[in-house]
């Protein structure tokens, strides 16, 4: 890509869209357009149709969607397949109609079926059911990736479809509700150093192995798949290697410097075994991701307590 391609990021205040902006700022891009949600509603035809016809971005990174926990999935699953399906139909046409030269659309892990062989391959997706309690926003992805590649086929689009493993990063969501399970760790040991605990529990038996991907890395290989890639087909975006729930745990404790135990509550459940991304397609075309997760969970714990200094000051 060069450097004064226009580029508009979709979502750039989340944890992807954000990460994507301090990559093509310290690459030299010039021209990158955002636009807040408050200024330009996706699910909005209309509003999405005016932007492009008046900016005409080259290439287009949909890092925009509605997110949530397994909560938030499970009581509001018309909102998120409603508002997800509107702003991939819109931001894909639209790209369409204005002549971008490439698209970015990223899709999810929770689009490979609910009993999916390990490692996921991309040609899993679509041989078995999505997990029950993100149905909903799994379709939704998964009709994005549909989109993607019928717009490739029909009209020879270059419309990309990363599939991330778990993010985390700089820019985490760390509420205490909603929060996925490192920003959740992060601030769970972090309250429990404050608060002088002897233990933190964590839930299950912390057999179950997971794979993360900092988010920073990720923002590096969407540039790279603009560059490189022009299979139509997804791709996997993953870390390369997994960890247990314990394992991970520790790790948060070192980057805390949480000195207390961990305690095991095996009454509570562990989900899957086991979610890993087989990623030998994009390791195969000559991109590696260059964080640990030691270095990442350190980073993300420095920009958690910059973001919970400043929440303080501004309250």
């Amino acid at each position: 890509m060069n450097p004064d391609s226009k580029v508009y990021i979709a979502g750039h205040t989340g944890l992807v869209g954000s990460a994507l902006l301090r990559l093509l700022a310290a690459r030299g891009f010039h021209r990158v357009v955002t636009r807040p949600r408050a200024e330009l509603d996706l699910t909005d035809a209309a509003a999405v149709g005016r932007f492009f016809q008046a900016e005409r971005p080259e290439v287009v990174i949909l890092a925009a969607a509605r997110v949530g926990g397994i909560r938030a999935n499970s009581t509001y699953p018309a909102d998120f397949i409603r508002e997800n399906l509107l702003i991939s139909l819109n931001v894909v046409q639209q790209a369409f109609a204005t002549g971008a030269r490439s698209l970015v659309h990223f899709g999810s892990g929770c689009m490979y079926p609910k009993l999916c062989p390990q490692p996921m391959k991309e040609e899993h997706i679509l041989t078995g059911p999505p997990e029950e309690t993100n149905a909903a926003y799994a379709l939704a992805k998964l009709a994005g990736a549909q989109l993607c590649h019928s717009y490739n086929q029909q009209h020879g689009t270059r419309f990309i479809v990363p599939i991330p493993a778990n993010l985390y990063g700089p820019g985490d969501n760390f509420h205490p509700e909603d929060s996925h399970v490192i920003p959740g760790l992060l601030r769970r040991f972090h309250e429990a150093k404050l608060r002088g605990d002897g233990e933190v529990v964590i839930w299950g038996s912390g057999k179950p192995r997971r794979e993360f991907l900092f988010v920073d890395d990720l923002a590096a290989a969407t540039l790279f798949l603009v560059e490189q890639y022009s299979e139509n087909r997804p791709i996997n975006v993953g870390y390369g290697s997994d960890v247990s729930v314990l394992e991970l745990a520790e790790a948060v404790r070192r980057a805390v410097g949480y000195a207390g135990s961990i305690q095991l509550d095996v009454t509570k459940p562990d989900g899957m075994p086991r979610k890993f991304m087989d990623s030998s397609r994009l390791t195969a075309l000559g991109w590696r991701p260059s964080v640990g997760l030691e270095e990442g969970l350190r980073r993300t714990y420095q920009d958690y307590l910059v973001s919970s200094a400043v929440q303080r000051k501004v309250g």
